[in-house]
């Protein structure tokens, strides 16, 4: 099997599905299993996801919504900015 340094965890796909669609799962996958950090202890790696849009966390035991692939969504963040400026 050949080395995996670009299509990353995509490389179990082989030459299948087109490489557009491979790279935006790439880059999902990335994002889901990258070291999270908990928004209530601060403590790195001890995020994990329960199932969609639930986290939960090692060392605290919270357990909240987020995000598909991430423990915050995209547009809670902007939403939090834009009242932070208010």
């Amino acid at each position: 099997m050949g080395k995996t340094k670009v299509v990353g965890p995509t490389g179990r796909y082989g030459t299948r599905y087109g490489v557009s669609v491979r790279k935006k799962v790439r880059d999902i996958l990335i994002k889901r299993y990258s070291k999270h950090e908990c928004p209530f202890c601060g403590a790195k790696g001890t995020v994990y996801r329960v199932t969609v849009g639930i986290w939960k966390c090692r060392k605290c035991e919270n357990t909240w919504a987020g995000g598909a692939y991430t423990p915050t969504s995209e547009l809670a963040a902007y939403t939090k900015k834009t009242i932070a400026k208010e």
